[in-house]
């Protein structure tokens, strides 16, 4: 499968660091997997992924998500924007984290269509709070 893998560049020397805000991905559990980033919102987090997710992502996202349910946010946010696909696996770990947290403290910002598709083909769209925007989860 050929993925797509987001890295973003360090700050300008003398610019102030993210590390307050985002977790390199190192921290996260893994520099391969589908994470690409977590940063927090005030008591938010909002856990970005990107490419196509499958069985082999799993653990990986697993990992991520149990960590941010960890830290007890009053919500957690996953911004797929820029995920391309998602399989059962996939949707299984979202499941997971969402029974964690509590229904109310989860929410999907920014599914494309594949994954929305997956998302009402599976009738988790029922029962997941889908947002347009990462924005839009925020509010």
């Amino acid at each position: 499968m050929n993925r797509l893998r987001r890295v973003a560049a360090p700050p300008p020397l003398g610019a102030p660091s993210s590390t307050q805000k985002e977790r390199t991905l190192s921290e996260l559990g893994s520099s391969l997997g589908p994470i690409v980033g977590l940063a927090e919102r005030g008591d938010i987090l909002v856990l970005s992924l990107a490419g196509e997710l499958d069985l082999a992502d799993a653990p990986a996202l697993r990992d991520a998500l149990r960590g941010a349910v960890e830290r007890s946010p009053r919500r957690l946010v996953v911004d797929l924007a820029e995920v391309t696909f998602v399989d059962s696996t996939v949707l299984g770990a979202l499941v997971e984290a969402r029974s964690r947290i509590g229904g109310e403290a989860f929410a999907l910002a920014a599914p494309g269509l594949e994954v929305r598709r997956a998302l009402e083909v599976s009738g988790l769209d029922r029962h997941f709070r889908v947002h347009e925007t990462v924005s839009g989860a925020l509010a």
